[in-house]
This record gives C-alpha cells, sequence and structure tokens, in this order.
C-alpha cells in the first residue's frame, strides 16, 4: 500500500474512533434514538440526491439500512447515553467479526478455519471477563445492548454479503434513507414529544455539531474513503487497520471525555485484540492459501 493511501487509512480509523467522543457528547444533549434518526436522516440527504441507486434489490437495502440504523446504532446510542463507556464500545462493537462468522457459517454454509474460531473462542473469553466484572455493578445491561448492537452489525454484514459485489458508498448512503422514520417513531413513543421537541427547540452549536460529524465525516466520508481502498487493495491489506479504531476510540475518549480505563478492560480489550489479530492472520493464511493454488492450476 502506498504512503498516500496508508495515510488515508489511518484518517478514516482516526474517524470512526472520534465518532465515540461525538457520540458520548450527542447523547447529554439529544435522546438517544432521535440522535441516531438524524444522524442517518441527513448521511442520506441531500447525498442521495448526487449517487446513483445501488444494484441490489430494494429488500436488501431496506433491511440493511433497518438492521444498521434502527437495530444496531440505535442499541448503541442507547447504551452509552445509558452509562456505557464509548471507549469500551468501540472494542466491544469489534464482536462483529466473530458474529458474522457464526451467523455466515449456520445461513450460508461457510466453513471458518480453525484459527478463526480460536480467535472467536479467545475474543469471546475477553468480552465474557469483562461483563463477569460488569455483572457485579449495575453496568451490564448497557454492555449487552452493545453486543446486541454488534449481533446486528453481523446480521447486516450477512444482508450485505448477498447483495454481492456493488458500489458501497451508494449502497450506505440509500440505506440511509430507512432508518429516520422508525427511529423518529420510536423517540416520540420513548422518549416522549417533550423531549424531542426541547432537544430540536434548543440545539445548540455543539450538539449540531455532533450530528454533522457522525453524518458526513463518519458516514458518508469514511466510508467513502474506506470502499476506494477496498476497490484498490485486497481485504487482506486493508481489513487489519479496522483493529485500529477501538484504539482509536478507547484513546479519543480517554483523551477528550477523561473515560477511566481500568485493569479489568485492559485485560479483557488485550484479549479480544488476540481474537481479532488471530481473526486477520488467518485471513491473510487463506489469501496465500488461494494464491499458491492459482500458481499450481495456471
Amino acid at each position: 500500500m502506498s504512503l498516500r493511501d496508508t495515510l488515508k487509512a489511518l484518517l478514516v480509523v482516526s474517524i470512526l474512533g472520534f465518532n465515540f467522543v461525538a457520540i458520548k457528547i450527542g447523547v447529554l444533549e439529544i435522546p438517544p434514538l432521535l440522535l441516531t434518526g438524524l444522524r442517518f436522516f441527513f448521511a442520506g440527504i441531500p447525498v442521495v440526491f448526487f449517487v446513483a441507486r445501488p444494484k441490489a434489490s430494494f429488500r436488501l437495502v431496506a433491511s440493511f439500512g433497518f438492521v444498521l440504523g434502527v437495530v444496531q446504532f440505535g442499541l448503541l446510542f442507547v447504551a452509552i447515553h445509558m452509562g456505557m463507556p464509548a471507549g469500551l464500545s468501540s472494542l466491544v462493537l469489534q464482536m462483529q467479526v466473530f458474529f458474522t462468522i457464526a451467523l455466515a457459517f449456520f445461513l450460508l454454509g461457510e466453513q471458518p478455519t480453525v484459527l478463526q474460531i480460536l480467535g472467536g473462542c479467545v475474543a469471546t473469553g475477553g468480552v465474557a471477563f469483562i461483563a463477569a466484572w460488569k455483572a457485579q455493578g449495575a453496568s451490564l445491561v448497557p454492555f449487552v445492548l452493545v453486543l446486541g448492537a454488534a449481533l446486528a452489525w453481523g446480521v447486516a454484514n450477512i444482508i450485505t454479503k448477498r447483495a454481492g459485489r456493488i458500489d458501497m458508498l451508494a449502497y450506505i448512503v440509500w440505506a440511509s434513507l430507512i432508518p429516520p422514520l422508525p427511529l423518529f417513531a420510536l423517540s416520540l413513543l420513548i422518549e416522549g414529544p417533550n423531549a424531542v421537541s426541547t432537544a430540536l427547540t434548543h440545539l445548540t452549536w455543539t450538539a449540531a455539531g455532533c450530528v454533522a460529524f457522525l453524518a458526513y465525516p463518519t458516514t458518508v466520508f469514511a466510508f467513502a474513503l474506506w470502499s476506494g481502498l477496498l476497490s484498490r487493495y485486497s481485504a487482506a491489506t486493508v481489513t487489519p487497520f479496522a483493529l485500529l479504531v477501538p484504539v482509536a476510540g478507547i484513546l479519543s475518549t480517554s483523551l477528550v471525555l477523561g473515560e477511566p480505563f481500568g485493569r479489568i478492560e485492559i485485560i479483557g480489550s488485550i484479549l479480544v485484540f488476540i481474537g481479532l489479530g488471530l481473526n486477520i492472520v488467518s485471513s491473510r493464511l487463506a489469501v496465500a492459501a488461494a494464491a499458491i493454488r492459482q500458481s499450481r492450476t495456471a
């Protein structure tokens, strides 16, 4: 990968990591379901008018948008609003890798490698280690909500697999049109009309900035850069940078928000990183093995 593209990958990682700071600040001023709806509303509008429709069925685009926007990010924003540390959330969300592998096995018949299974077990052990500690207090519920968000991300990944090779920027922009209405309805029902009207009529520049950052740099710009890198390089070259997202998230939330990151979280995080690392190694070995087989048959 060229130096320029490496810097692009690091920029994406930084944006996605800082995204958790914006979420944490945003939910302090805007109810979480309303904030999630605003994020996707502005991610879709006005960008959708400049991006052609993706070559995928409406059912797949709508399903992806609902699962990603309403379920995944709805759960994530609510969990952070309930007190889940934003930095730790960025790490726990990476369990989506192993949820995706498990779902692909049961739904698509894809066989995981031994290293992927081992990595999933190690990472699950890390998450369980943190969960066991949190079960002693009152913060287990938001922790479980983030795990639910990671599972929803895995489901969204399976939906994307079914869509095949498509323009991912168009896919995410058009899918962003789906979540706002259900999220706004849920916000009115759960968070209440008074909370919604107060948030909208007393919108501060800080809150508006959080919405803008979540919609454009995070959802549109970073995704476009990431998709461009994946189109030019192999997944085995690009995807290891994703390991840096929780690092950037933890550093950002610690430096900007002063979130503590204690011994329990550190031990559990190390186990999750080891598990993710084993998954990356497995992907690289699979690519190398495929290249060797192709060279032998050529």
